[in-house]
């Protein structure tokens, strides 16, 4: 029987938009499921049905209606400020017993845009320039579900318009149409993805052999130290050896021009490596960026509830066989 692990996690940097974490005490199968459960497996709300009304722009109603299905739609509870899982507040589509849409498993959008009669109320220097219909027209009947408009408040700072573009128009162009959102997973379209990034990294594990590069002369060193490209390497100042910088976990690419370098600095190729760099089997680096949809933080634990129910799944299924 395999030992019994207890994963550990240890928090490197955590933003609204974006978190990284080292997971350790495990193996790489762990870390693969976690990866791809958070692309693919984590709920969320997306635009999935778009009625028209009036659509008179130079996008045609497919092209818009595609547009609106890649805005993040973010669920906030009103008394949090933060993006969290919609899991327990709304019923996958396919799963509601209603006869077409309702409250529990979907929110409606509205959207009405004149340029004729909102280009008055613009300042006087934009009145001949194109009208951007953006998320902020999005107007939703569920106040704990709304556009994400701009991922961090860097971003909004720099933006110059007041959400994600949908169309321009011009004089005598008007949009009108209506946007149900409904929760799935990118399993059935990659609009319900909430990551835009998550990648792990092996862990590097850097051996000095302090035996072997003691044979070396000081400039022999600094060509080894110079050659990584990675610059993983320094010379101590006080003791004269070679040694990994402090953020070599992080710079780490696992480059082999500092392989094929020290072979040439071997006396004889059967001699030991001068610095060995080699990956972890049981500790990785994560780093998990969100479109927006949820607070990075929640996706990796939402990640981590659908695992388990996973998980809990499967055992009960193998106990139902044990009973047949």
């Amino acid at each position: 029987m395999p030992n019994q692990r207890f994963p550990k996690v240890q928090i490197l940097h955590i933003a609204p938009h974006e978190i990284k974490f080292i997971l350790s005490e495990t193996d790489v199968s762990v870390a693969n499921t976690l990866r791809r459960i958070m692309i693919a497996e984590v709920p969320t709300m997306a635009i999935d049905l778009v009625e028209f009304h009036a659509n008179t722009t130079v996008l045609n109603d497919e092209y818009i209606a595609h547009r609106l299905g890649l805005i993040p739609i973010r669920y906030q509870p009103p008394e949090s400020m933060k993006g969290e899982d919609c899991n327990g507040a709304f019923l996958p589509h396919r799963e509601c017993v209603c006869y077409e849409r309702c409250p529990r498993c979907s929110v409606e959008f509205e959207l009405d845009v004149s340029f004729d009669e909102v280009n008055p109320l613009r300042a006087e220097e934009e009145l001949m320039a194109p009208l951007t219909v953006s998320s902020q027209d999005l107007k939703t009947n569920n106040e704990s579900v709304i556009p994400a408009h701009f991922l961090s408040q860097d971003e909004q700072d720099e933006a110059q318009d007041a959400g994600v573009a949908i169309v321009k128009m011009g004089p005598g162009q008007k949009l009108k149409l209506k946007a149900i959102a409904r929760m799935g997973t990118a399993r059935e379209h990659a609009k319900w993805s909430p990551v835009a990034v998550a990648t792990y990294r092996f862990w590097p594990v850097i051996t000095i052999n302090e035996e072997q590069v003691a044979t070396l002369t000081m400039e022999q060193k600094q060509e080894l130290v110079d050659i990584c490209p990675d610059r993983i390497l320094e010379i101590d100042d006080l003791t004269g050896s070679i040694k990994a910088v402090e953020n070599a976990w992080e710079l780490s690419t696992y480059t082999e021009d500092i392989k094929f370098h020290q072979d040439s600095l071997k006396k004889r190729k059967e001699d030991d490596d001068f610095v060995r760099i080699e990956h972890s089997a049981d500790k990785f680096i994560f780093t998990v960026e969100s479109t927006g949809v949820m607070d990075a933080d929640e996706i990796v634990m939402s990640s981590l509830r659908v695992l388990k129910d996973r998980l809990n799944h499967l055992a009960q299924e193998v106990e139902n066989l044990k009973d047949m």
